[in-house]
């Protein structure tokens, strides 16, 4: 797969999954419209019944391509069994684990809707209740999984879908003859979520620190570098350094270290080192997977940075080809994306690498 089809595939994994929550958001709704049988000359009952099946439906479908394309943009080591099987996942098992439980959910919703002259009305009714408890399982899963949970706009929309959810359940509170109790209680549940939900998120996804703590496989996470200022007697006027312009092939040397397999068998590869010439760059690969017989391994997961000695992570990605000793990595700038192709030597009973870093700008490579 090319570098461009990569990205494709990371923006619709990103738009489909929030187009899923604006659907399933306006499913809640209209289900407790709905249940309250309300209805006006306009938009009698049986066209608010028919909406909320067919965007249903839909959120079904936009669901299905959100797992089809995090799979194929292989970024994270997902496979089509986490979409289902909850919790098994090696990337943020618990986080992604509640999107298999939404997803599950609304695959009983639908597949009780098609069945509900067999099941009966009373466990058809039952189940289509539960299946509500998509929603807010959903909402936690895309602040927790997804990687625009700190942006400004995803929190407007979480916000947003939370509060139309939550008046939804008041008014149906105030409309529907329940004893004082009962409705006092439930009221404080439905206020309680979205307390519980704001205070998680803030010491949560909106907390530095998040991705480590979700469980993100190791190569995944980009390096941390700790720079040191010294104090200077006057100032000094520096030139920014930034990369040359691409295409342009460097030497590379640096060294190969490989961890200890951890409890489920798998091995961390880091490659890191610097190119030679004027304006050096320093490399950092990671991939995590397998070993497999013979030497090498079976990769389930990869992170890169790449820039100037003065900004090692001015591009961050991971490894989109591996073929021996031979690498291609699709990195992301803030203003360019870059390929860059890795042809590596290692020498026998050391870890020393040597090799040539090629640079060429997104979509010069072939598949």
């Amino acid at each position: 797969m090319t570098v461009a089809a990569t990205r494709a595939m990371w923006f619709a994994t990103r738009g489909t999954g929030v187009v899923s929550l604006v659907l399933l958001t306006v499913v809640v709704v209209l289900g407790i419209a709905g249940s309250l049988r309300l209805k006006s000359p306009r938009w009698p009952r049986f066209v608010v019944a028919g909406l909320h099946r067919n965007l249903t439906l839909l959120a079904l479908v936009f669901i299905a391509a959100h797992v089809l394309t995090t799979v194929l943009d292989g970024y994270a080591p997902i496979g089509l069994k986490d979409a289902v099987i909850p919790f098994i996942s090696p990337y943020r098992p618990v986080w992604l684990g509640l999107g298999a439980v939404a997803f599950d959910l609304l695959l009983a919703l639908t597949a009780t809707s098609l069945l509900r002259a067999r099941v009966g009305y009373r466990t058809w009714r039952a189940l289509h209740w539960l299946a509500y408890a998509s929603w807010p399982v959903a909402l936690v899963h895309s602040l927790g999984t997804g990687t625009d949970a700190r942006l400004g706009w995803m929190q407007l929309l979480g916000v947003a879908s939370t509060l139309a959810v939550l008046l939804a359940i008041l008014y149906r509170l105030a409309t529907t003859r329940l004893a004082n109790g009962s409705r006092v209680a439930l009221g404080a549940i439905a206020l309680a979520f979205p307390l519980a939900v704001g205070i998680w998120y803030a010491g949560g996804p909106g907390a530095h620190g998040w991705a480590a703590r979700a469980g993100t496989p190791a190569a995944l996470l980009a390096p941390r570098t700790a720079v040191r200022v010294a104090a200077q007697p006057r100032k000094v006027a520096v030139a920014a350094v930034s990369l040359p312009s691409a295409p342009f092939t460097r030497e590379f040397a640096g060294s190969l270290t490989q961890t200890q397999p951890d409890a489920n068998g798998r091995v961390l590869v880091s490659i890191r080192g610097r190119t030679k010439g004027p304006n050096p760059t320093d490399l950092w690969v990671r991939l995590q997977g397998q070993p497999v017989l013979g030497g090498g391994v079976s990769m389930t997961a990869s992170g890169a940075s790449f820039g100037p000695v003065g900004d090692p992570q001015a591009y961050v990605g991971k490894i989109v080809g591996l073929e021996g000793t031979r690498v291609a990595l699709s990195l992301r700038g803030s203003s360019r994306t870059l390929t860059v192709l890795l042809d590596l030597r290692v020498a026998a009973g050391s870890h020393a690498v040597t090799g040539i870093v090629r640079v060429e700008p997104a979509g010069a490579e072939s598949e």
